[in-house]
């Protein structure tokens, strides 16, 4: 299957999803987060460890969505296993509502800017080996399609480099028609690398 029926899949599968979610309560939500996201990801969703994703800005359902993915097991890490445990729905919707509400801080790329290889993938892909532009569902400025593709601007690349390689090697495998898998398996460390640095920068 190509890829662009896959992302046409996976637009309907998100936005299916996304009708049937009621909105979450951001006051509600901040309370779970002082007392239990925070010391990970910044009281305001602006994680100042490089490990732990920015979370501040990011779309509601998308959060939502990575939170109940961990906790039934379709999305695994040892902490988030954790903390997720005690959440109800409810409480995944608030959390969504909540990240989403607040102001995502800007990143800079270390040496991929203008004219840059990951800023070629990131915009135009690699058409050799049929890997298509991030840019094509995370947007230009990485501000993703609410609902549908998450935002990515401004997100720390370490981070983002450690997601691509666990969609690559399979150990992340909680993507819609697998689109992401089949994405990273086609970039090299220094493509991943180079993107990742590009998307850091991107405002």
């Amino acid at each position: 299957m190509k890829i662009q029926n896959l992302l046409v899949i996976a637009f309907v599968t998100f936005g299916l999803a996304s009708v049937a979610q009621a909105a979450g309560n951001a006051a509600d939500g901040e309370k779970i987060v002082t007392g239990v996201c925070a010391a990970c990801h910044g009281v305001d969703g602006n994680s100042l460890v490089s490990m732990y994703p920015k979370l501040a800005g990011q779309h509601p359902e998308y959060i939502t969505k990575q939170l109940t993915n961990f906790k039934a097991g379709d999305r695994k890490n040892p902490i988030m296993a954790g903390m997720v445990a005690n959440l109800s729905p409810e409480d995944m919707l608030n959390l969504g509502a909540y990240f989403g509400s607040q102001k995502a801080k800007s990143g800079a790329a270390k040496v991929n800017g203008a004219g840059s290889v990951g800023e070629k993938i990131y915009k135009g892909g690699i058409a050799s080996l049929g890997v298509p532009a991030c840019a094509s569902c995370h947007g230009a400025n990485g501000a993703g399609v609410p609902a549908q593709f998450p935002r990515l601007g401004g997100q720390h690349a370490e981070y983002t480099i450690t997601q691509m390689k666990a969609w690559r090697s399979g150990e992340r495998a909680n993507d819609p028609a697998k689109m992401m898998r089949m994405v990273a398996a086609k970039l090299s460390d220094a493509d991943i690398e180079a993107v990742a640095d590009y998307i850091q920068g991107l405002k």
